[in-house]
């Protein structure tokens, strides 16, 4: 009676585990990296960079920067916008390209086959580098509620850095490679 018991209380709780859970989120994801790039990161990145700015020119310097509410809350849509692609970009299973898309230039960058390689041999580094944009854009949004432009740009120089971080990694190491071998053979100085 108590083994009975027992296993009524287990299949219970395993039963009651299971319906918690529920099923695991099915992920649509014709959308490539490229796309999310060429679609959602990059122009959202551009706005951040250009929202605070400083132009000369013939007819004498040009200040911009968000100035109304309405200025603030644009810039603050465009970084929600690069924060939620890099969720989009750790979905599992996003292809790299479409069938057959190529590398722009072969000689400096990865084909997508290799990238895609790269990313699912070590997802943690993928996510890294993902959640590394993010915590760099979110600094924007902490910049919007100041309504503190020198946080923008800030913020921005992070964004980039953190842009060129994954670049070198995934999408042109060949430059890193490049460079370190012209230093190794005395053709380049390293850098202080």
């Amino acid at each position: 009676m108590r083994t009975s018991l027992l296993f009524c209380l287990i299949a219970g709780l395993a039963l009651f585990s299971a319906a918690c859970t529920g099923p695991e989120p099915q992920y649509r994801t014709d959308a490539t990296v490229k796309d999310i790039m060429d679609s959602v990161v990059d122009p959202n990145a551009d706005y951040l960079w250009d929202s605070v700015s400083t132009d000369s020119t013939i007819k004498g310097v040009i200040e911009k920067a968000p100035k109304t509410d309405e200025d603030w809350k644009e810039v603050r849509r465009h970084a929600v916008s690069l924060m939620e692609a890099m969720n989009m970009l750790q979905i599992p299973g996003r292809p790299v390209a479409r069938p057959g898309e190529k590398a722009s230039d072969p000689r400096v960058e990865e084909p997508p086959e290799v990238i895609k390689t790269m990313i699912d041999s070590d997802r943690g580094s993928w996510t890294k580098y993902a959640n590394g944009l993010y915590d760099a854009t979110a600094l924007v949004l902490k910049a919007v509620e100041a309504k503190n432009t020198d946080g923008i740009l800030d913020a921005g120089d992070r964004i980039d850095q953190a842009c060129e971080s994954c670049h070198l990694k995934y999408w042109y190491p060949k430059q890193t490679q490049l460079l370190e071998e012209l230093k190794k053979s005395g053709s380049v100085r390293p850098s202080k």
